[in-house]
């Protein structure tokens, strides 16, 4: 099955720094989120383990608004593979239930050490409008943008 997007980037560091910026909820509080954006505060989640919840909320100010995303593991490989259900809400009052029965996409993040640095590819799998890809691809790009910001502190 392809992915409706996927975005990939290989960081000048090594595979343990990546893997412990994708699941430590401190790291992901600081960096997980577009460059212009911010997490809502105490908003992040973060168990990477096999049925355990992921969440995040996002400030997005230029809209005056907050996004929520929150999803369950279905797939922990320690330093090789996250996959995760991916839901999504802009209502605090939704994001706070975690309702797992809405519809949600497959998230897979892959990772590898590569001559260079480490390989990590952003793969989300799900029904998505045409028109909506560049816009979404563009959005994960300025979070591993933020990401590369983040491991360069």
């Amino acid at each position: 099955m392809q992915p409706a997007y996927s975005v990939e980037r290989v960081y000048a560091y090594p595979l343990e720094k990546l893997w412990q910026a994708w699941t430590q909820a401190a790291a992901l509080q600081s960096w997980y989120h577009g460059v212009e954006h911010r997490c809502v505060p105490n908003s992040v989640t973060e168990d990477a383990a096999v049925g355990a919840i992921w969440s995040v909320g996002i400030d997005v100010p230029q809209y005056n608004i907050q996004v929520f995303f929150y999803g369950t593991y279905s797939t922990v490989t320690p330093q090789t593979q996250l996959v995760h259900s991916m839901h999504y809400t802009e209502m605090a009052e939704e994001f706070a239930i975690k309702d797992m029965s809405t519809p949600a996409h497959r998230v897979v993040i892959d990772f590898e050490q590569r001559p260079g640095g480490t390989w990590v590819r952003f793969a989300q799998y799900g029904d998505m409008p045409a028109e909506q890809i560049p816009l979404v691809t563009a959005g994960m790009q300025s979070y591993f943008d933020s990401l590369q910001n983040y491991i360069d502190q």
